[in-house]
């Protein structure tokens, strides 16, 4: 089996790479990255030394697409991050449309040319700003959690957000980047015969993850506590209540391979993924754990309320374990605590993966 992942020197693409190399005997990788994103560099060296057969090329330019070679299946973990995207800066909407539309478009022709199989990493955000803002939650333990009494949207249930809840306008200009990204997907392989798999992910987080804030606030928040950084509680009554799921990348390569190894046409396509109930921490919980592991360090509060924020997420796994048997294997404290261990090994990677 002969794979290429797009993005492959992030840090959810590079991750995706190692485990696969370490799962499946034989498996044969091609990785494309632009190396635009700070801190990517760093993953160049790590890859070719797994043997993943390295371009340096530009998914929104059609020759860099067209010079790969044939693989059976992408894995699509290139995009623009940030849910903020497109808002700041002279042509950064546009930038956004050419980095999560344009360029994603090639990667669907390039599928349809070599009939490979694709796995679109989605994300979350896809969801309905207005109606995550109404889910009905409550404190408990310094944390928003939701309040299970209440009568419930469609699509929510107490084990999380699944694929039916809203995705009613607005979810955000990158949110809408991601939604489109999922129906174009849909459309290429149902009209050009290949199938086609789509996981909206909770946060990914893990050792090495790049240090801002939009690309990992788990790892950000690590990070610039133990550095003694400048950290903030956002909106919200500057209280840090807002809670985010998150799992491993080694799960969500789990999944992966077993949507590859199914053979049915048609049926649902579209899955959620991520940590779960179980696996939800508010920022502060996660800065309560930082104190206990690097000492006190207190968070700056701004009750501003900020554009596209949202109080609660965490994802329904419930379809992908019953039709696939996945399920997570990475509990969220050993997740931190692997952060935290490449925090300390690496004092620079603030500096090293911000822009």
């Amino acid at each position: 089996m002969k794979i290429l992942i797009t993005g492959v020197c992030g840090f959810v693409g590079s991750a995706l790479a190692e485990c696969l190399v370490e799962r499946v005997e034989g498996i044969r990788l091609v990785g494309i990255d632009n190396l635009a994103r700070p801190g990517s560099e760093t993953n160049r060296t790590r890859m070719q030394q797994l043997g993943v057969e390295f371009v340096h090329g530009d998914l929104r330019s059609a020759t860099d697409i067209s010079g790969l070679p044939v693989c059976d299946w992408v894995i699509d973990a290139a995009a623009n991050p940030s849910v903020l995207a497109g808002l700041s800066g002279a042509g950064s909407s546009r930038r956004l449309f050419e980095d999560n539309l344009s360029a994603f478009g090639n990667v669907l022709e390039y599928c349809r040319e070599h009939k490979a199989g694709l796995l679109l990493i989605s994300s979350s955000r896809v969801y309905s700003i207005p109606a995550l803002a109404g889910i009905p939650l409550r404190v408990q333990n310094q944390a928003f959690a939701v309040e299970t009494n209440a009568a419930m949207p469609r699509g929510l249930t107490a084990d999380g957000i699944g694929v039916d809840f809203s995705t009613s306008a607005p979810v955000s200009l990158y949110g809408a980047t991601k939604l489109a990204s999922e129906i174009m997907a849909v459309e290429y392989g149902i009209a050009f015969d290949f199938p086609a798999w789509i996981t909206r992910c909770g946060v990914l987080a893990g050792a090495g993850q790049f240090g801002t804030a939009a690309q990992g606030i788990f790892a950000y928040w690590v990070n610039a506590h133990l550095r003694r950084r400048p950290i903030r509680f956002l909106g919200f009554n500057g209280t840090g209540h807002q809670t985010r799921d998150a799992f491993h990348p080694r799960d969500l390569a789990a999944l992966l391979l077993a949507q590859m190894r199914t053979t049915r046409k048609g049926g649902q396509r579209i899955y959620t993924a991520g940590g779960g109930p179980a696996n939800a921490m508010s920022l502060a919980q996660l800065n309560l754990w930082c104190d206990e592991r690097f000492g006190r360090h207190a968070p700056a509060v701004d009750t501003e309320p900020r554009m596209y924020d949202i109080p609660w997420v965490a994802m329904d796994n419930t379809a992908a374990a019953r039709e696939f048997g996945w399920r997570i294997e990475m509990p969220l404290p050993a997740i931190l605590e692997e952060i935290a261990r490449h925090a300390c090994e690496h004092p620079n990677w603030l500096e090293v993966s911000r822009a």
